[in-house]
């Protein structure tokens, strides 16, 4: 069962529920010609321990960032952090272009090669968040691992919001 979403918790990415449903994509998008770029990355001081995420979506030609945000999970582990990144990010590009080609780039090659279906989700508490991430994903989307100094975006994001300094999407 799904806790109750906490003051700071990313909209929705807590509310959803194991249903017959979890595996099955959101309905199809007529694709655009538009690329956008989720930097996602989470942390736990502790793990677990005080958690957060941080998510941002870039336009892939401009390198503008269009939307971020980096909120607290309260405790938590490390891999629920990086899964909620991956949520907001993908939350926020469906927003900004719901038929958009998208790559995600985050430093969790553990969440990486999940998403991409190379590893299996074998811990039974990661189920939930993966099937909601693997929902969300559009038709046509790319994985990269890249390593922690590529994504210091993302991990400033989660930083601030440990300190107190949470950042709330538009």
């Amino acid at each position: 069962m799904a806790r109750a979403a906490q003051p700071q918790d990313g909209p929705g990415l807590f509310e959803f529920e194991e249903s017959a449903q979890a595996d099955e994509p959101l309905p199809a998008e007529a694709p655009t010609s538009r690329r956008l770029i989720v930097e996602a990355d989470g942390g736990s001081r502790g793990n677990p321990g005080p958690a957060a995420y941080g998510a941002l979506v870039r336009d892939a030609e401009s390198g503008e960032v269009l939307n971020a945000e980096g909120l607290c999970l309260g405790v938590n582990t490390n891999n629920v952090a990086e899964y909620s990144g991956l949520i907001a990010g993908r939350e926020m590009s469906r927003a900004i272009d719901p038929g958009a080609e998208v790559d995600v780039r985050m430093d969790s090659r553990l969440v990486i090669e999940q998403q991409a279906g190379r590893w299996k989700v074998k811990h039974p508490a990661m189920r939930p968040l993966a099937a909601k991430a693997r929902a969300l994903h559009p038709a046509r989307v790319s994985w990269t691992w890249v390593p922690r100094e590529q994504n210091k975006a993302a991990d400033a994001l989660v930083n601030r919001a440990l300190d107190g300094n949470p950042t709330e999407r538009r």
